[in-house]
């Protein structure tokens, strides 16, 4: 009876109310049909554990690169600004030593083994014609010393040079003194006559340079044939903290570099104060000489 009561009133409705009837069933079938499609999309909780795998390992590969290049730079910049510092400094020593000419009657060229605490710093000193005169009664010739010293605010190992450009009473003192590179770890300058290498050149007490004369001794006067210069240079000075400077980096090795420079006026400088230095220098260095033309 229900059941053809509702057919009657479908039947005999208005138009009005069988549009609305239809609309609202299709309605009804979208809706389930959306809740259907939106069910059978989802994602499982396998894929959801595979996505977040895969997502932590793009991140932390990307970080691990990222890590990778800051700590790279980190490393190379101190280095490269070492590297800077050093090509300067042997440059300037090597341009210096390419026109050495003799520092006095006395001793010619003069190269000193030295230590400061644990550290070799050695001293070097001789003329040279790698000079431009700026002042009056200033020509091309110039004293030059080459030696490491502390300084005195951080304490780090320092290369100086003294440059003297007026000839003065004593070649070892006087002009002025400029920085040519901080951050050493080491100095040596080692010094070649033609047949063997040298840890000293010269000597600067009199009574010393006698009994030595008496060995033979080729690198008592004169000037050598070349010079081997080293230096050693703390990696990271910038991490060194100003009052221990080498102990947070004393377990990284220094940076070494290394290169012999010839002294070309070494061949007419042996004709000059050698010859007139007397009887000691010529039976000293004579025998060495001849052998070497």
């Amino acid at each position: 009876m229900t059941f053809t009561y509702c057919i009657f009133r479908i039947a005999y409705c208005t138009p009005d109310r069988r549009e609305r009837f239809h609309f609202s069933r299709i309605t009804l079938h979208a809706i389930r049909n959306t809740q259907c499609a939106i069910r059978s999309s989802a994602f499982t909780l396998i894929e959801l554990v595979i996505s977040a795998a895969l997502m932590a390992i793009i991140l932390t590969a990307s970080y691990a690169c990222l890590n990778a290049a800051i700590s790279g730079k980190k490393l190379i910049e101190p280095r490269a600004d070492v590297i800077q510092n050093a090509r300067v400094a042997m440059a300037m020593i090597s341009a210096d030593l390419r026109s050495a000419c003799p520092l006095s009657k006395d001793f010619e060229f003069l190269g000193m083994h030295r230590m400061i605490d644990d550290i070799q710093a050695d001293n070097l000193d001789f003329a040279t014609h790698n000079y431009i005169p700026k002042r009056p009664r200033e020509a091309d010739y110039c004293q030059i010393s080459y030696f490491a010293d502390k300084e005195d605010e951080s304490g780090n190992i320092s290369l100086f040079r003294r440059r003297n450009p007026t000839i003065s009473p004593d070649p070892l003192s006087g002009g002025s003194r400029e920085l040519i590179a901080r951050g050493l770890r080491g100095v040596s300058f080692e010094y070649y006559d033609g047949w063997d290498w040298y840890d000293t050149w010269g000597e600067i007490n009199a009574q010393k340079k006698e009994r030595k004369a008496s060995l033979l001794a080729p690198n008592l006067s004169g000037m050598p044939e070349a010079v081997r210069i080293t230096l050693w240079f703390d990696p990271n000075p910038r991490s060194a903290p100003q009052k221990e400077p080498r102990a947070s980096n004393q377990s990284e090795p220094p940076l070494m570099f290394e290169t012999t420079v010839r002294l070309n006026l070494t061949g007419a400088s042996q004709s000059g104060f050698s010859g007139r230095n007397g009887e000691n220098t010529s039976d000293s260095s004579g025998p060495t000489k001849q052998d070497n033309q």
